[in-house]
């Protein structure tokens, strides 16, 4: 699921195999930046940094991290509410605008059998802002590459993937990609 700001972009996504989170960004990096260059007629890069990367526990932050991407616009007083914002999958998930970009996740689907109703409670969720508790832990784990989730689903990854997430923040090693079945929440 992605929302295109002005000067970043945020995804959430299940890869398919450990490290292709990685490898999406790089082919992203490779060809949209010559599109863009080519189109522009410009040269260099288009992000200022490295990507930033967090595991999230789908089912405690899922529809949350939806909720904080698809309200990015609104937070930023670009539009008034998500629906009015183009380039995010809002559209999608709370009117039923085609975007054969998007792959629903099952905690998506389970909000109701019936897609009418389910774009319904989905478009519900959003008659609220995100509390600040939950705005600030997204983005923390989002900032310091820290997984999202509660302490056992944090131990769970860190045995998983064989290393501390609490401890010093920076790159992680080579090899110790993202696992198999969780999201992904991405942002630079």
């Amino acid at each position: 699921m992605p929302a295109l700001m002005t000067n970043h972009v945020h995804l959430l996504l299940t890869p398919e195999q450990p490290g292709g989170e990685s490898r999406l960004m790089q082919a992203m990096g490779r060809r949209y930046v010559q599109y863009i260059n080519r189109f522009y007629k410009r040269s260099g890069t288009l992000w200022e940094g490295r990507f930033k990367a967090s595991i999230v526990h789908a089912e405690e932050y899922l529809l949350k991290c939806y909720r904080y991407i698809e309200l990015n616009p609104v937070r930023a007083d670009m539009v008034v509410h998500p629906a009015d914002y183009p380039w995010s999958s809002y559209r999608w998930h709370g009117t039923g605008q085609k975007d054969e970009v998007i792959r629903d996740h099952a905690l998506y689907l389970a909000l109701d059998g019936d897609l009418a109703r389910r774009r319904q409670a989905y478009a519900e969720l959003f008659r609220t802002e995100l509390d600040g508790e939950t705005l600030a832990e997204i983005r923390s784990a989002l900032q310091r590459g820290r997984v999202l989730g509660n302490d056992r689903f944090q131990e769970e990854i860190e045995m998983a993937l064989g290393r501390r997430q609490r401890g010093k923040a920076g790159r992680p090693r080579s090899g110790t990609g993202g696992l198999s079945g969780e999201q992904m929440g991405f942002g630079f």
